[in-house]
């Protein structure tokens, strides 16, 4: 009986501030409507999220006396020029690259295995042979089956064309007007608010400023560190260096998980080129430079406002937002970590704690 007695004090002591209630409702109808409704509203999210990209230049074209419709019509127009500069630029070449990685793959593969096999007669003491004949075994089932799905999700992609073209027009669309009447949207959204919104206003400026750093600060990252990752690979002669370089880029999305697993193909593809060489080493070094350069100096200069979270948070919150939301739920782990940070320091300092204590005393 006693734990009901102690959740009871707990759940009066957070939640007799009407706010704190109404921040509590608002964060579980939220949450409802993405997790069964997020497919659907998707265009949705990703206009939200390049509107928030773009808004920053075109307040600054407003604040230099451009008209606000103006200035969101300039700043689409060179986002979608540079955007299909990008396009036409990368993806000809990644693919290519992509579909000759692919094809090389087996033979990857096979002096991989060569290079296994000979383990036993160079280790006898530590290696044997039944050993590497059993790994071997369990590896090409395991490649077998993820061969499989690759297959099945590439045909299953071919459904997703539509998908693609209502992205393109609706998409540019709604951020066009999301940007042009953004202070419309916010009014409404302020409308639709119960009045006991103190705790859910004070979350919500402390958010918008956030996730607009973020989403600001981890484009430019990617732009950086994969512009760099590329010609650095080109300069060194390393095969498929744009593919590489991209995946470096985006491998920024997913904080220290990201960094880890697009060093596998970087070091493969290097050790396949050039064996265990100086060459590779040299790359490899080059390689090491780029991510501690990213970590140590491009991170905290871009992300510098950003709330600190212990890396160990930031990975819990990539595993379970991205396990929830995909692609999305990655990209917004550090956000969604922050947002739940920011709603527990408001329930820490709830007046609720005030009146509970000014009762008690009574």
């Amino acid at each position: 009986m006693s734990l009901f007695n102690v959740f009871g004090r707990w759940y009066r002591r957070k939640f007799s501030d009407p706010d704190a209630a109404m921040l509590l409702i608002l964060i579980l109808l939220t949450a409802a409507v993405l997790v069964f409704w997020g497919g659907l509203i998707m265009p949705v999210m990703v206009a939200a999220v390049i509107a928030y990209l773009l808004d920053w230049p075109v307040n600054r074209l407003v604040n230099i006396g451009v008209g606000r419709t103006f200035a969101c019509s300039i700043v689409m127009l060179v986002f979608t020029a540079i955007t299909i500069l990008l396009l036409v630029g990368l993806l000809p070449t990644v693919s290519r690259q992509s579909v000759n990685l692919i094809q090389e793959t087996p033979l990857i593969w096979q002096n991989a295995q060569d290079w296994i096999l000979r383990l036993p007669d160079k280790y006898p003491d530590y290696v044997q042979v039944y050993q590497i004949q059993q790994m071997m075994e369990g590896l090409n089932d395991h490649l077998v089956e993820i061969g499989q799905h690759l297959i099945s999700a590439s045909f299953s992609s071919i459904g997703n064309v539509a998908a693609i073209l209502v992205y393109m027009i609706l998409v540019p669309l709604m951020v066009f007007f999301m940007l042009k009447d953004k202070h419309f949207f916010l009014d409404n959204i302020s409308f639709l608010l119960p009045q006991e919104r103190r705790l859910i206003t004070q979350v919500g400026h402390e958010m918008n400023t956030q996730i607009a750093n973020y989403i600001r600060g981890k484009v430019i990252e990617i732009i950086i560190v994969g512009a760099v990752s590329c010609i650095t690979f080109v300069l060194m002669d390393l095969r498929y260096a744009i593919l590489l370089g991209v995946l470096v880029g985006l491998s920024v999305l997913i904080p220290y998980i990201g960094a880890a697993v697009v060093t596998i193909p970087v070091a493969v593809v290097a050790l396949f080129q050039w064996g265990v060489s100086p060459e590779f080493w040299y790359l490899m070094v080059a390689y090491g430079i780029i991510q501690a350069l990213d970590g140590n100096l491009l991170v905290p200069l871009l992300f510098s406002e950003a709330v600190s979270l212990h890396p160990l948070y930031i990975i819990i919150a990539v595993l379970f937002f991205g396990g929830l939301w995909g692609f999305w739920g990655v990209f917004f782990a550090i956000p969604l970590a922050t947002l739940v940070k920011a709603v527990i320091t408001a329930w820490s300092g709830s007046p609720g704690d005030i009146y509970t204590d000014e009762m008690n005393t009574k």
